[in-house]
C-alpha cells in the first residue's frame, strides 16, 4: 500500500507539472506584447551593428530594462547587457539569453526599416545588416521581460535576461562573446540553475518549432595554413616552389579527412576552406599562399582526430612538393549540447508555445553557437523558431548571413511565449 501511495504521489506531482497552467495566460500577455517586440525589432534591423560595437543597441535595450524595474548591469564583455528579474516567491535562477551584433552584410530587401548602415571590417568599409536574426532575438526576449515583470509577485525564483555581444566572433585582436561574459562573471551571481535560448530560422515555417536533444550544433574552429615555397618567375616554374599550386593540393587532401577518414555514421563534420591570399601579378610564382577556413564538428573525438589529420595531411602534401605548411588551428565554440533531462522535461512547455504538432525533432546543424559556452557551465536547451513565411517553399527561403535574408515577424509571438513558458513552467517543476 506504501509502495502504491508512493508511486501515486510521484505520478500526480508529474501530472501537475506537465498539465499546470500558469496564472496568467501566457498566449494573450504574448499578443499583447507583440506590437511593440516588432517596433522593437525594426528599429533594431534598421540601425545595426558590428560585434563588440553595439553601443547604441546596448542603451536601448537597458532603457528598457530599466524601465521595467528591473536591476540592469551594463559594460559586460564590451556592450553585454544583464538584466535581474527577482520574483516575489522563492525559487531558482533561470537564465534567458539573446545574440546582439550584425553582420557586415550590404542588405538587398525591400523592406521600410532595410539598413543602410555602414561600418568598417577588417580595414574595409562595408554595409552593416541583422543577416541572422538577432534583432529579432533582443526583441522577443525584451517582449519575454516585459511578460515576467508583470507576473513579478507570483514568480516563484529569479530571471536572467542576459544581451550579449559579439556572437558572430569578436574582430581580430578582441576576446568578446559568451566566453568573455562567463570570464567576466556573468553567471557568479546570481548562478542559475539553467539557461535557455533560441535562434530564429529562416527556412523553418513560422509557429513552428524545432530541437535536438544531445550535440545541436557543430563545435567551430579556425584554421589557418601558411604554405612557403620559392619565389621564381613565372616562365620558370621550375626554378622555384609553387605555393599556390601546393595550396590546391592541400585543399583537396583536406577533404578526404571527412569523405574518406572519418566515420560520418557516426557524426558529420566538415573541413573548408573560405579564403586563399597569394600573389601580387600573374607572372610571378609567389614565395607564399595563406589559406583561412573552419572546421566544424560535432565529436569531441572527431574534433581532436581531424585536428591531427589536417596538420598531417598539409605537411606532408607541402613537403612532397618542396614547400612546407605551417598549420594554425584555433580552437573556437564548442559543441552546443542540449542537456538530455532537460530537454525531456521542459518538452511539454514548447508544446504548449507552439503546439505539439508544431514541435519537431531535427538533425544536428554544422552551423555554430557560442550559447554552447553557458551550456557547458549549466544545464541548457537552445531551440529554433520558425520564421519563414507560410507562403514560401523551404527551398526558396533566402539562407541566414545573406543579403537577402528575411524574417517573417508574425512567428515572433511563438518565441515570447516559447521562453516564457519555459521560464514558468521550469520554476514551477522545481517548487
Amino acid at each position: 500500500m506504501k509502495k502504491f501511495i508512493s508511486m501515486a504521489t510521484v505520478f500526480l506531482a508529474a501530472c501537475s507539472f506537465l498539465f499546470a497552467q500558469p496564472s496568467a495566460d501566457i498566449e494573450a500577455l504574448a499578443k499583447k506584447v507583440e506590437p511593440k517586440v516588432i517596433e522593437w525589432r525594426r528599429d533594431f534591423h534598421l540601425h545595426p551593428e558590428l560585434s563588440n560595437r553595439e553601443f547604441e543597441t546596448s542603451k536601448k535595450i537597458a532603457k528598457h530594462l530599466k524601465n521595467l524595474g528591473l536591476e540592469v548591469r551594463t559594460g559586460i564583455a564590451h556592450t553585454g547587457v544583464l538584466g535581474i528579474l527577482k520574483g516575489g516567491k522563492p525559487g531558482p535562477t533561470v537564465a534567458l539569453r539573446a545574440d546582439m551584433d550584425a553582420l557586415p552584410v550590404v542588405e538587398r530587401v525591400d523592406v521600410p526599416f532595410a539598413s543602410k548602415e555602414k561600418s568598417t571590417y577588417l580595414d574595409r568599409d562595408v554595409g552593416v545588416m541583422h543577416a541572422c536574426g538577432h534583432d529579432s532575438h533582443m526583441a522577443i526576449l525584451m517582449g519575454v521581460a516585459e511578460v515576467l515583470t508583470g507576473m513579478k509577485d507570483d514568480l516563484q525564483g529569479t530571471v536572467m535576461f542576459i544581451f550579449q555581444p559579439a556572437e558572430e566572433g569578436a574582430p581580430p585582436g578582441e576576446e568578446g562573446g559568451a566566453k568573455l561574459m562567463l570570464k567576466e562573471g556573468l553567471f557568479d551571481n546570481p548562478k542559475p540553475e539553467v539557461v535557455f535560448g533560441l535562434h530564429i530560422s529562416s527556412d523553418l515555417e513560422v509557429g513552428h518549432i524545432k530541437y535536438k536533444p544531445g550535440g545541436a550544433m557543430a563545435a567551430s574552429d579556425r584554421l589557418e595554413i601558411k604554405v612557403k615555397g620559392k619565389q621564381s618567375h613565372g616562365s620558370r616554374p621550375w626554378s622555384g616552389v609553387d605555393p599556390i599550386l601546393t595550396s590546391a593540393q592541400i585543399i583537396m587532401g583536406l577533404q578526404t579527412i571527412v569523405s574518406r577518414q572519418m566515420e560520418l555514421t557516426k557524426e558529420a563534420a566538415v573541413i573548408t576552406i573560405g579564403k586563399i591570399e597569394s600573389g601580387v601579378r600573374n607572372n610571378i610564382i609567389p614565395e607564399e599562399a595563406l589559406m583561412i577556413g573552419t572546421i566544424r564538428t560535432l565529436d569531441t573525438e572527431m574534433q581532436k582526430e581531424i585536428h591531427k589529420r589536417i596538420r598531417k595531411t598539409a605537411t606532408l602534401i607541402a613537403e612532397a612538393q618542396g614547400a612546407t605548411a605551417e598549420v594554425d588551428i584555433q580552437v573556437g565554440y564548442p559543441v552546443t549540447f542540449n542537456n538530455l533531462e532537460l530537454t525531456r522535461k521542459m518538452l511539454p512547455s514548447l508544446y504548449k508555445a507552439a503546439g505539439e504538432d508544431n514541435v519537431h525533432v531535427t538533425r544536428p546543424s554544422t552551423g555554430a553557437e557560442d550559447f554552447s559556452f553557458y551550456a557547458r557551465e549549466v544545464p541548457g536547451l537552445f531551440f529554433f523558431l520558425g520564421g519563414r513565411p507560410k507562403d514560401v517553399d523551404p527551398l526558396d527561403a533566402p539562407p541566414h548571413h545573406t543579403p537577402d535574408f528575411y524574417i517573417d515577424e508574425s512567428g515572433f509571438v511563438v518565441g515570447v511565449e516559447a521562453l516564457t513558458q519555459l521560464t514558468l513552467d521550469y520554476m514551477a517543476m522545481k517548487k
